[in-house]
């Protein structure tokens, strides 16, 4: 009895947490703008929005942020896990705790103080200053998802190159990068997802004219929910939904491997 009580509690939960999505996902494809009534089946919601020049601009400035911020994240929080892996016990606590701010920190905070910052050394918001703010909340994420495979590297392999003459630069490149691919491909694929997915970060970096994804449909609401905006939705989710598949799988996988 107390199992399908339990089988009951979760199946209710998930039904709270995911039907929304499901009701999102099904009227995205219903062939009116009346919320509730089903009039038939349409995939025109789609195709209007690859028409819709503020939609593919939007769409073109997420992935470019997205990409930008990814590549230069994933540098700078592989670097950073190597270099705080070097650091003496105390220092490394040190460091790791104020790495854990933009993590544990709400992300309104984190967006106004780089709203804040920027207005203090007078830039322009705008695609850049949007750019600079996904990479300063993705790179912690890279040095947490790095760092793990850092503690598992067999510092053998690291003095025995030491030992046959490699340089600092090959060792790195030659013996380090290749045992911690993993970790920095899964740093990689969540500074993305979590690129894609941020709104409030980038609602509060960006300057006129400029937007993403999100707050396209940001601005979309404020005239009322319509099917695009179940449309955008339904691909934003999705897009995410695969990105994280295939982030567990890796992390599977490597528990697998391992084991």
């Amino acid at each position: 009895m107390g199992n399908k009580l339990r089988k009951l509690y979760l199946g209710l939960m998930l039904a709270f947490l995911y039907l929304p999505i499901a009701v999102l996902i099904v009227f995205s494809f219903n062939d009116t703008k009346l919320r509730g009534v089903w009039a038939g089946f349409t995939t025109h919601w789609y195709t209007d929005l690859f028409s819709d020049p503020i939609i593919l601009n939007s769409f073109y400035n997420t992935i470019l942020v997205a990409a930008v911020a990814t590549v230069v994240s994933t540098v700078l929080g592989t670097v950073s896990a190597i270099g705080i892996r070097a650091l003496r016990r105390r220092q490394q606590s040190l460091v790791l705790n104020v790495n854990y701010l933009p993590v544990l920190n709400p992300d309104i905070v984190t967006a106004v103080a780089l709203m804040s910052l920027f207005g203090f050394l007078a830039l322009e918001q705008g695609l850049v200053t949007m750019t600079l703010s996904h990479i300063v909340f993705c790179t912690p994420y890279v040095i947490l998802s790095v760092l793990p495979k850092l503690d598992q590297l067999d510092q053998n392999t690291v003095e025995a190159a030491f030992d046959l003459g490699a340089k600092p630069i090959e060792a790195l490149r030659y013996v380090v990068i290749p045992q911690i691919k993993p970790g920095i491909a899964s740093g990689a694929l969540m500074a993305f997802t979590l690129s894609v997915d941020d709104f409030i970060i980038s609602f509060f970096t960006t300057g006129q004219g400029v937007s993403n994804l999100s707050i396209a449909l940001y601005s979309m609401a404020k005239t009322g929910i319509n099917p695009s905006m179940n449309a955008i939705s339904t691909i934003l989710f999705v897009t995410i939904f695969i990105l994280l598949l295939i982030l567990n799988k890796r992390d599977i996988d490597l528990i697998h491997f391992e084991v």
